[in-house]
């Protein structure tokens, strides 16, 4: 519980810090939101999007196809033994 705690402090600390103090003209967010408005990471983002397309099509279809199953047999099909009766 304690390291937990401690772990918080810390990212509560670096969140405040690159949001607070400046590096430069900018802080660091400021810096990363800069970096990803930028051209380069624009046509990367188009890339992974029109290479990953068909997997992440795919993914969906298999996720909504396990939803339904789940839905139409909430058991997974498996019969359980009945409970034994309490004397």
């Amino acid at each position: 519980m304690i390291r937990w705690l401690i772990m918080l402090v810390i990212a509560g600390a670096l969140a405040y810090c690159g949001a607070t103090v400046p590096l430069g003209k900018r802080t660091f967010f400021g810096h990363v939101k800069a970096i990803w408005a930028t051209e380069e990471v624009q046509d990367l983002k188009a890339g992974v999007k029109e290479n990953a397309g068909p997997t992440v099509d795919r993914l969906k279809r298999g996720v909504e196809k396990g939803i339904e199953a789940a839905q139409e047999n909430p058991d997974g099909g498996v019969e359980r033994p009945a409970a034994p009766a309490r004397p």
